[in-house]
């Protein structure tokens, strides 16, 4: 995607394209529906009126992650976020031609969104290309307050529910499911070469380096990524409450990701931490069940009254 789109939109592009906002809403649906499955499933469950909306933040979110992994070039790729957060600065004060901006400045203005979880996100895919370790558990929830949490903050402000109760609670669910990708994702993340396990706790449990290279699936690891999923379990009930402060509407997506989480520490569990052999996955089966299930609590009205 990254190279056809830069040729057509990118800083380089001769003349820079311009899009209607009916065709820029079209870019943004297409590159939703093309990129992300579980975008595309996800999406349906919130409301039609929103369902734009999503799409146009998530293609904001998607240009970001491509531009920061897809050049294989750090350098290149912080030149080309810095250009990326031009665009979205300019887009503040009324000036857009970029069919993803174009998009995104009708939502901004629906829902009065503060550019700072949009900034926050940039921050994140910058510090990507500088850190591919964490030492301690609190830097690696510190990169998740600015790779995970504006998401749900997002997802707050379209339902017009953002307060700061709330956004705690969403932040608690983001850096979660943040922490459950990491660990379902332990050899995927290493072939790319970056380490999410805290190296504190690698050395407390006697992991070592050569471990990785090697994908040693010892006792030692299986008690470090057994904490890592208790912790990353932790988070996700610590925002479990957030389900019932939402709008009737938005209770059972949220719920989604509250609960798919869990379903995906369940599955690292399941394959006894083994992460090197295979990525532990959530079938089709299993989420229809849990979707089955939220949904019908959700019309029995118990949804969100037993998450906390």
């Amino acid at each position: 995607m990254l190279r056809k789109d830069l040729e057509l939109y990118g800083p380089n592009a001769q003349p820079p394209r311009q899009v209607s906002p009916r065709k820029a809403r079209r870019y943004c649906r297409r590159l939703a529906g093309r990129q992300y499955e579980n975008f595309t499933v996800l999406s349906r469950f919130f409301p039609g009126r929103l369902r734009q909306h999503l799409c146009n933040v998530y293609a904001y979110c998607r240009w970001a992650d491509d531009l920061a992994d897809e050049t294989g070039d750090p350098r290149q790729s912080l030149a080309l976020l810095g250009w990326w957060e031009r665009l979205l600065r300019e887009c503040y004060q009324g000036n857009t031609a970029h069919p993803v901006f174009v998009a995104l400045a009708e939502t901004i203005r629906k829902f009065e969104i503060p550019i700072d979880p949009f900034l926050d996100l940039l921050v994140a895919f910058r510090q990507d290309q500088r850190v591919v370790r964490y030492d301690t558990t609190d830097r690696l929830i510190e990169y998740c307050r600015y790779s995970a949490n504006p998401v749900g903050r997002l997802v707050l402000y379209l339902g017009r529910c953002h307060t700061p109760g709330r956004a705690q609670l969403s932040d608690a669910i983001c850096t979660g499911l943040q922490l459950a990708n990491f660990w379902q994702d332990v050899a995927r993340d290493f072939d790319r070469g970056r380490v999410y396990l805290p190296q504190t706790d690698c050395r407390r449990y006697g992991y070592e380096p050569a471990h990785f290279i090697d994908r040693v699936c010892n006792e030692p690891f299986r008690l470090l990524l057994a904490a890592e999923v208790d912790w990353a379990e932790g988070w996700l009930s610590r925002g479990g409450a957030l389900v019932g402060l939402m709008p009737s509407e938005l209770r059972l997506p949220v719920a989604a990701f509250l609960h798919g989480g869990l379903a995906i520490l369940e599955e690292i569990r399941r394959a006894e931490f083994d992460v090197w052999t295979a990525r532990p996955v959530v079938g089709k089966i299993k989420k229809l069940r849990i979707l089955a299930s939220l949904w019908w609590r959700l019309k029995r009205g118990t949804l969100g009254t037993d998450e906390e």
